[in-house]
């Protein structure tokens, strides 16, 4: 994380800067071809990887759901284009403060089991798209080959997970369970304390 506080992208100069990092940190290159690929093969849109985060050299995977409207820049209120807990939302705001409170700083990577972005975020994926997603997942993780945990943050996560990710990988990766980090989620009582104690058992793999 290289900002000093969270939704550090209400600044559009802070975004601007993160496109310029974007185009030149060798350890997201890798990530940036791979999500053009993405995009291209399935006519989605597909959010940039945060470049500030730990690229393919990732320890520690945090999967959510998917991409929220303050990461896609093409929306009626344009986001950022990343997915990156700088982002000026409720659940980056989230993941920004336990992260800081815990101290998992580096070897991160924030991601998502369906990789694109799927409209307003009451939308949830489907099965099929769980499944298509947790595919392009599967493409994605020989990339991070640094990674040793995983972090599956809230229900979808886990079950894309579970269901079509876990059978190819094995028992080589740990995972840890947790609630999503939404803003909802988190007015829920133990959600947000739960969220935090998952991050803390994460730091020693970063």
């Amino acid at each position: 994380m290289h900002l000093d506080a969270p939704r550090g992208f209400r600044n559009p100069d802070r975004v601007a800067d993160r496109l310029a990092m974007l185009e030149t940190a060798p350890s997201a290159q890798p990530l940036r071809d791979w999500a053009d690929d993405l995009a291209a093969r399935r006519k989605v849109v597909v959010p940039h990887f945060d470049p500030a985060e730990a690229g393919v050299d990732a320890r520690v995977l945090m999967l959510l759901e998917a991409p929220g409207p303050m990461a896609n820049e093409h929306g009626g209120r344009p986001g950022s284009g990343f997915i990156s807990v700088d982002n000026d939302d409720p659940t980056a705001q989230n993941i920004w403060t336990t992260r800081n409170d815990v101290g998992l700083h580096d070897g991160v990577l924030v991601w998502n089991i369906v990789p694109w972005y799927l409209g307003p975020a009451s939308i949830h994926p489907t099965v099929s798209v769980m499944a298509q997603g947790a595919m392009e997942l599967r493409r994605l993780l020989p990339l991070l080959q640094n990674v040793s945990a995983i972090v599956l943050s809230g229900r979808y996560a886990q079950s894309g997970w579970k269901k079509h990710v876990a059978p190819f990988v094995g028992s080589a990766l740990t995972v840890f369970e947790t609630w999503h980090p939404s803003a909802l989620s988190f007015n829920q009582p133990g959600h947000s304390d739960d969220f935090k104690r998952a991050l803390e058992r994460a730091v020693r793999y970063a």
